[in-house]
């Protein structure tokens, strides 16, 4: 029977350290590691990971190929135009070709590891490698999902959030970050003018709604709406997306720590921190994959490299990563403040 990573766990994790007296002369893998180790570990960098890459989920994936250089291309495939002339009696059409656009975008980088010393290895209970490797799965998933954040919310297609007048609820339309206030929250009515813009724009769905992507302060406000729908009451454990709350206004929301704040910058208001709130529909980004050459573990052990007296291991990580906006109609930028938080917040 084949084993699950579960299985795995409840191994005796003590086979995964490397002892050269008992390891057979054909040995192979990274770093004194057999391929099943190594596989073992990858999985579990993965699985740590991926809960973290809440930005990632709905963008165009593409594998990074080994040996394709730094660049990667996404592919964006313009809207026909309308066929309104009149068929000809048994007379066929002229044909058309699908418009493609090929979007390049440059691959970078990222990676940290940890140092385990060899007393640590001695006096622990814990398997200290496989202990840090989920901490690099953390670290990674954080890191990679920050990269793609700060893609998407570089774009240009933004919508500011009225200030409300509290005694009268009047709006006041704002056209800068700065200009946001306290009062300018996100509300029922910012989401469905930002759907019909969506709309009008003709940007497709996902699965018959539009995405957006919040932080949790600045879904406070929003879920108190008496039409606001609990995640677990339209959908079934399977069929939500990785952090979704709730849905309202035919937009489903995704809620995630790792939402942009902006605080402190010369563009932003004084003391109050603003939440760059993310909408969109399918195709509007792309992103590259984890598997293959996206995310690697690297272990090293006691005695590899510069370590004369077998004093010190390392776990580490290293993924190449890009992300890139395909169509910029297709996603907006909603910025929003909050009464409770804006405060207190701070900018990630």
């Amino acid at each position: 029977m084949m084993k699950t990573l579960a299985n795995l766990y409840e191994a005796d994790l003590g086979l995964f350290a490397y002892d050269p007296q008992s390891q057979p002369a054909n040995h192979t893998g990274a770093s004194g590691l057999s391929p099943e180790m190594k596989t073992f570990y990858d999985m579990t960098l993965i699985d740590e990971a991926t809960p973290n890459l809440i930005h990632d989920q709905f963008g165009q994936k593409r594998p990074i190929p080994a040996g394709s250089g730094k660049t990667v291309e996404f592919r964006k495939y313009a809207s026909p135009n309308k066929a309104v002339t009149p068929l000809t009696e048994g007379v066929s059409p002229d044909p058309q070709s699908l418009s493609v656009t090929a979007v390049t975008a440059t691959v970078s980088q990222y990676g940290r590891f940890f140092v385990l010393t060899d007393m640590l290895t001695l006096t622990s209970i814990d398997n200290n490698i496989v202990q840090a490797v989920k901490a690099c799965g953390k670290q990674s998933g954080m890191t990679l999902d920050t990269v793609t954040r700060d893609v998407l919310q570089s774009g240009t297609n933004v919508f500011y959030c009225p200030k409300i007048n509290a005694s009268t609820g009047a709006e006041t339309a704002v056209n800068s970050r700065a200009n946001l206030d306290e009062t300018a929250v996100l509300t029922v009515n910012v989401v469905m003018q930002v759907a019909a813009k969506l709309r009008a724009q003709n940007a497709p769905t996902i699965n018959g709604d539009y995405v957006a992507i919040i932080h949790p302060y600045a879904a406070y406000d929003l879920m108190r709406d008496p039409e606001w729908i609990d995640a677990h009451k339209y959908a079934s454990a399977d069929n939500l997306y990785r952090g979704e709350i709730g849905k309202i206004a035919g937009v489903r929301f995704v809620s995630t720590s790792e939402a942009k704040i902006y605080k402190g910058g010369s563009g932003d208001p004084s003391g109050l921190a603003v939440f760059g709130t993310l909408f969109f529909g399918d195709g509007a980004y792309g992103v590259t994959e984890l598997e293959g050459e996206g995310l690697k573990t690297i272990v090293k052990q006691l005695g590899e490299g510069d370590d004369p007296l077998d004093q010190r291991s390392t776990v580490g990580w290293k993924a190449a990563k890009t992300a890139e906006i395909l169509v910029p109609n297709y996603l907006v930028r909603v910025e929003s403040c909050s009464k409770r938080f804006s405060a207190t917040a701070s900018a990630n």
